[in-house]
Parts: C-alpha cells; structure tokens; sequence
C-alpha cells in the first residue's frame, strides 16, 4: 500500500463533500478520484477538490487500481448497489449510514465483504467520536450502574431547510420520496437507535408508532425497545419538527446527560448517586464536534493493520440495527418499493 491510504468517492452530496473535506486535512489520506452517475458532477466535484480523476460511472471507480478504500455516500436506497460493486472489485468500503435500506440487503453485503476477505464498515461516525467512546466506557465500567433506561431523540425542522416549498419539504425530496428510502426513520433514527444498541446491544422487543406522510414515509417516529433484563429505550425522530437532539442514560446508581448533540458531543455530564456532577469536555484536539475524520481515521487504521472489519463500529453491530429499524418500519407499516 502507498504511503498515504488512497480514497475514492462514490457520489457528489452535501455528505460526501463534508466527509471529503475532511479527509483533505489528515496526513495520511488522499482522495485519488470520484465517480457519480453524473460525469458532469463528478467533474464539478473533482475540480472543487482538487482530485485527479472524475468518473461519470461507478464501475469505473470500482476497477481503479489507485484506490484503496473507496467512500459510498449516495442515499440509502443505493448503498446495496454501489458497496457491492466496490466490494466485487476487491476495494474497501466505508458506507453510510443507514448501511442499507433493510436487513436482507445489509445481510448481503457482509456476506460478500467476508467471503471477499475485504473491509467494510457502516460510517457511524457516532461510534468513533472520542466522547462517545468515553461515555460509553464510563457505561461498560459500571459508572452509572446496571443501565435501566436510554432516551435519545433527533428531529429536525424540514420546513425551514432551503429546499422546503410553501412551508414544507416537496414531495420528490429524499425524505419524502419512498424509492430513495426517505422518511425520519433510517436518515435521522439510525442515530437513537444506534445509540442505544452501543450500550445495550440488540433489544428483544420493538413498539413504535408513526405519523406518516402520504406518500407513504415517516414523518415521525416513536419507538420503545425493550430488553429480556429490563432496561427500556425511548427513542424519537422526525423531519418536521426540531428537536433537541439530547440524550440521557440511566442507570441503577447514576445517570448520563448529553445536553446537545448526542450523536458528536461537546460535553456530557455524569451524575452519581451521592456525588457532585462531574462534566465530560471534548479535547481540542477532537476537532470540531461536526468533523467525521474520526471515522476517517478508524478505517485507515483498520487497512493498514490488516484487518476487514472495525471493533468500533462491528459489522454484527450493522446488522442488528437494521433488524431493529426492519421491525419499526413494520410496526408502522412504512414499505419502500422492491420489497
């Protein structure tokens, strides 16, 4: 492998320009080349990066022999089609998130990443953030207690984001448009949702309930996950009303707030029974709370060792949360087409 590991990017969104602008600031990472559906975007991309190749198809990113690791950023709906081709070609895959559309799709995938011997990780960035690993940790070492309860929730106001028509998001939007996997659930729920699977793992129960739009997508969604030992988590998204995006974790002895932002924290604050609160900071050296670089840099690290999968964000972990978002969509009878 070259000295610094060689990227490519698989679509041209607001996402894969965030994630690309970070990787341009770590040393040890160059983006070789982009693709989309779209040679035009591809082109506008590259040039606004600085990037050496452009392509107007994915194969042609798939077969390039430069790349290492090749980022997949289109939306949910694509993510089965554009990994797989990756991982066909024998490139490391760092997907995002929601990893796929369903369970079955995200089945495929690892099953094509372990018989290829190749890398593959969801992009929950939320998982390599160092504050939530540190929340996570004072968690797994009995800070707080046994864990009872996890609320979380992330909504965000569709209404007021520029490409909203007459006081609401128009219908062919991606998260209204069922073909494209829209609704609150896998673009805003994953994170709840995978919150409370980092602490408690996949739950044994599922309720939800959902307000839908009429095409046939969540507008908003509740759930209540349960686990044989007790602990409860109540989690909400939406994308038609701004929430707070907090989250709290209670436990026998304690508890755990995160005042904002759950998913990229700037702080925390752990509260022990008897003690004074004792606030959590993020280091300066984190970065800014909105940088993904920490992704970045557990797949990097992953690469050069060799290894095909991340403990950090595990591929067994992947796929119990699309099982759980699976179960929600069927509680509230949200469908997408082909399945």
């Amino acid at each position: 492998m070259a000295e610094r590991v060689r990227w490519g990017i698989l679509a041209t969104g607001g996402i894969a320009a965030s994630f690309t602008a970070d990787l341009l600031d770590l040393p040890d990472a160059e983006v070789v080349a982009v693709a989309s559906r779209k040679e035009t975007s591809a082109k506008a991309f590259a040039e606004r990066f600085g990037i050496e190749r452009a392509y107007g198809d994915w194969a042609s990113l798939a077969a390039d022999e430069d790349v290492d690791v090749v980022y997949v950023a289109t939306p949910h709906a694509a993510h089965r089609e554009a990994a797989g081709l990756c991982l066909e070609a024998g490139r490391a895959v760092l997907c995002e998130k929601a990893f796929t559309l369903n369970a079955r799709e995200a089945a495929e995938l690892v099953t094509l990443a372990r018989s290829r011997g190749v890398f593959l990780m969801e992009a929950m960035w939320m998982y390599c953030h160092p504050l939530v690993r540190r929340l996570k940790a004072l968690v797994d070492d009995g800070a707080i207690g046994e864990v009872r309860t996890v609320q979380a929730d992330f909504g965000l106001a569709g209404h007021l984001l520029p490409e909203a028509r007459q006081g609401q998001l128009p219908p062919a939007h991606r998260l209204r448009d069922p073909a494209q996997g829209g609704g609150a659930l896998l673009d805003l729920g994953v994170y709840p949702v995978s919150f409370a699977q980092l602490l408690l793992g996949e739950p044994s129960g599922v309720q939800a309930s959902a307000q839908l739009s009429d095409e046939g997508v969540d507008l908003q969604t509740g759930m209540l996950l349960s686990w044989d030992g007790g602990a409860r988590a109540l989690l909400h998204c939406a994308i038609n009303a701004g929430t707070g995006v907090t989250a709290s974790v209670t436990g026998s002895a304690g508890r755990i707030d995160v005042p904002d932002g759950f998913f990229h924290p700037e702080r925390f604050v752990l509260h022990r029974d008897g003690l004074d609160p004792e606030e959590f900071v993020a280091a300066p050296e984190d970065g800014p709370r909105d940088s993904m670089r920490h992704e970045a840099v557990e797949v990097t690290r992953r690469i050069r060792a060799g290894d095909t999968e991340s403990p950090l964000v595990p591929l067994d972990g992947s796929l119990a949360v699309m099982r759980t978002l699976d179960t929600v969509r069927e509680r509230v009878g949200v469908r997408y087409p082909g399945e």
